[in-house]
């Protein structure tokens, strides 16, 4: 009977601390997708407003000199590292790191399935060289203004500021709905 009691009371302390793993993920993917939103946000606006007063061309431009201190202030302000990655660069430094490419190639297989890009997610809390870290990653789907820079038909004058700023790109030939990529946050837990 003392076994039975004492089998009982660890499978319940081992359900409580799978509990208390499972509610701490939830909250912290809660949070980052509220960061990413407001990151998101700002960024989207950010083109926008260049893709009205500008163009395409001029956008890029925004897009070269301005989603960098986007990004940091974002960061800075949330307490997260922030970045955008995908599978076909345009900046070589956004390279995906062994976990954010194993979650895009899976987003991708999603999608192949028929996921819906648009509700692609992913998160999780890995532990490497002794220090817990939560890891969350959201697919960007590619929207129709996208195209204008991103898309298989892009007109000469976007061609050649996306050659001046990224002599390396390799962020086009996508398709409406197609992933673009991905934005990526990761805090370190304590």
């Amino acid at each position: 009977m003392t076994k039975l009691i004492a089998g009982l009371l660890c499978a319940f302390v081992t359900l409580q601390g799978s509990l208390a793993f499972a509610n701490e993920q939830d909250m912290l993917t809660k949070e980052a997708r509220t960061v990413m939103k407001g990151f998101g946000m700002e960024l989207k606006s950010t083109l926008v407003a260049a893709m009205k007063s500008g163009g395409p061309v001029n956008a890029l431009g925004v897009c070269n000199t301005k989603a960098g201190p986007i990004t940091m202030k974002n960061a800075r302000d949330s307490g997260w590292n922030i970045r955008r990655t995908s599978l076909k660069l345009r900046n070589p430094s956004n390279k995906a790191d062994a976990w954010e490419l194993a979650v895009l190639n899976d987003f991708e297989a999603k999608k192949a399935a028929g996921a819906n890009p648009k509700k692609l997610e992913h998160s999780a809390i890995i532990e490497k060289d002794g220090k817990k870290t939560f890891r969350y990653m959201k697919a960007i789907p590619t929207g129709k203004a996208c195209l204008l820079c991103h898309g298989a038909g892009i007109k000469a004058p976007v061609k050649e500021k996306i050659a001046a700023h990224y002599p390396s790109d390799k962020a086009t030939g996508f398709q409406l709905g197609d992933i673009r990529g991905a934005f990526s946050l990761s805090k370190e837990l304590k």
